[in-house]
């Protein structure tokens, strides 16, 4: 698949969610990659400000056309803030998944960041799943 792009300055997971660290707060959301796999995206269901999510927990779930996905935590923190803009239009992931972000995480383990894909080996992963 040739449109894998993938954003310096963001860390990305094997299952497509990407983080951005913005001082002490991490942007979180969905690579092109994923947007383009689920097709159409008409919901996105998200955890509530105040809530603890640890690395890999579900932050909720995206329901397309094609499929309804789990949203998964690149990393560990407090649920800060949601995009409530995503409640009456879900499909600004498909038109710009690297600016429109779905949950602001504070507290935030900056250590498991280490674990996580940079750009350069986010395309490389993504090469290989064609």
């Amino acid at each position: 698949m040739a449109d894998t792009q993938a954003k310096d300055g963001y860390y990305y997971t094997e299952k497509h969610e990407w983080v951005k660290v913005e001082g002490d707060v991490a942007l979180i959301g969905i690579t092109d990659f994923a947007q383009n796999a689920l097709g159409d995206i008409v919901f996105i269901d998200l955890p509530k400000p105040g809530k603890q999510i640890k690395a890999k927990d579900s932050l909720g779930t995206i329901e397309s056309v094609k499929a309804a996905e789990d949203l998964y935590s690149p990393i560990s923190g407090e649920v800060v803030e949601t995009n409530a803009s995503l409640g009456s239009n879900p499909q600004s992931v498909n038109a710009e998944p690297f600016d429109t972000w779905m949950v602001k995480l504070k507290n935030i383990q900056t250590s498991e960041l280490s674990g996580l894909l940079n750009a350069a080996q986010y395309k490389e992963y993504v090469s290989k799943l064609d």
